[in-house]
């Protein structure tokens, strides 16, 4: 084999495993994205239902604090006539 035919295959060795590796790493890359993904999806649901319960439990307060304004009004209504 004379040199110039060792030193292209040298090439081509080199380019073919570091296009290998290169691929390698990116879709490690891309399956670490998709799991963080799929975690900021687990939080945001996570997030969303604490605020649906927060929002009920307002809701309820709200309910209460308006019958109890409504029945001290009751109260005063007669009382001031």
């Amino acid at each position: 084999m004379s040199a110039g035919s060792k030193a292209v295959l040298g090439v081509t060795l080199l380019l073919s495993v570091g296009t290998v590796v290169a691929v390698h790493l990116q879709q490690q890359r891309d399956r670490e994205r998709l799991r963080e993904g799929v975690l900021r999806d687990l939080e945001r649901q996570s997030r969303k239902q604490e605020n649906i319960r927060l929002l009920e439990d307002q809701i309820i307060l709200t309910k209460h604090l308006e019958a109890e304004r409504d029945r001290q009004a009751l109260d005063r209504g007669p009382q001031q006539s």
